[in-house]
Order: structure tokens, then C-alpha cells, then sequence
């Protein structure tokens, strides 16, 4: 892979995972709650945030859809991060 493709992925899981954690925490969801409205692991939803795992299109649009957002919005947001 470039090197500037794989900087790209870094920065973005990065991002992502910020992004992940400011939103939940300012919907008041602990990480439990969020991953029951989304079906999956509370530990997957920690890996996440802490940039351990990257999320399939699908999870991300998962996430942002128990978080009350778009998938547009929820990119808008990671782009302000």
C-alpha cells in the first residue's frame, strides 16, 4: 500500500475513533448501551474508539444511525475533529 494511502487509513481510524467517543459521550450512551442498539459487542465499541479495529461501511452506518445521525453527518463530524 502507498504510503500516503496508509496515512490516510490511520488518520481517518483515528479521527473515527475520536469522533465515536465525543458523540457517545455527548449522548449520554456508555459504551453497553450504545452496542445493544447496535448489535454488537461493548468490547468491539472499545476497540473502536481506541483505534484498534477498523468498521466495516456497515458498522459505521450502524453507529451512526444509534447515535441519530447520518452517515453524512456523522463524516461531517469527523471532518471538524
Amino acid at each position: 500500500m502507498p504510503n500516503l494511502l496508509r496515512y490516510f487509513y490511520v488518520v481517518m481510524a483515528k479521527t473515527y475513533g475520536q469522533t465515536l467517543k465525543s458523540i457517545r459521550e455527548e449522548r449520554g450512551l456508555s459504551q453497553e448501551e450504545l452496542a445493544f442498539k447496535t448489535n454488537l459487542h461493548r468490547t468491539y465499541i472499545s476497540l473502536l474508539e481506541r483505534d484498534h479495529k477498523s468498521p466495516s461501511l456497515r458498522t459505521v452506518t450502524a453507529i451512526a444511525t444509534a447515535l441519530g445521525l447520518t452517515l453524512l453527518e456523522f463524516v461531517q463530524l469527523m471532518s471538524e475533529e
